[in-house]
């Protein structure tokens, strides 16, 4: 009875497959694109912004960094103004101050992208679901003794074939968009690493702080 209910389940074919596989490609799509935007309106000139940040702590001038980096709206500057906020506290506040930061724009950054990921790993496995499926309803319907013979089984198969073409075309772009925005994420998170070390070394030079709180 079991085998039979699972049989009679395979016989819908591989179209409710080729929907899902587009949904998740729409999906994919939507999270490609607030990505993109997320990056571009959360972008600065690291590079820049740590030599105007390491001039300016040089001279002991904690606000002007301060405000410095409040004109940057990115994850860098916002992981720096974390450490830099509350100096006097000492530094194994401002260590603390500062990987909480981290962990709340990593999570940001990083946003969207299991789903990617995981669109991207799986989406061939349901596209090769799909064309089995797609050939045992073939060949069941060759068993019916239709006129069309071998002609609708082939023809059957090759349409169950699409199943497994859209999977990797759903897959192969999503797992390049998820390489991509990995890479960015490391990125700013070097980025910040480079700009809180240069608070760091400000502070572990100065005569008024020592390491602990």
């Amino acid at each position: 009875m079991l085998a039979k209910s699972l049989f009679n389940m395979t016989l819908v074919g591989a179209e409710w497959v080729l929907y899902f596989l587009v949904a998740l490609s729409l999906a994919s799509l939507a999270i490609v694109i607030e990505r993109a935007i997320y990056l571009a309106l959360n972008r600065t000139d690291a590079k820049r912004l740590s030599r105007e940040i390491a001039a300016l702590l040089k001279e002991g001038d904690e606000e002007g960094a301060l405000a410095m980096l409040r004109k940057h709206n990115a994850p860098e500057a916002r992981i720096t103004i974390a450490g830099l906020r509350d100096t006097a506290s000492g530094i194994g506040a401002v260590e603390e101050r500062v990987a909480a930061a981290v962990n709340v724009e990593k999570a940001m950054l990083e946003r969207g992208l299991a789903f990617l990921g995981t669109v991207g790993s799986n989406a061939p496995f349901i596209g090769l679901f799909g064309t089995v499926l797609g050939i045992i309803k073939a060949f069941h319907d060759l068993s019916l003794g239709s006129k069309e013979g071998a002609a609708a089984v082939m023809s059957g198969i090759s349409e169950a074939l699409v199943a497994t073409a859209v999977g990797l075309l759903v897959a192969i772009p999503a797992v390049m968009a998820f390489n991509w925005f990995k890479r960015k994420a490391a990125e700013r998170m070097l980025n910040a690493d480079t700009l809180v070390r240069e608070v760091l070394a400000y502070l572990k030079s100065g005569p008024r702080l020592t390491t602990n709180d």
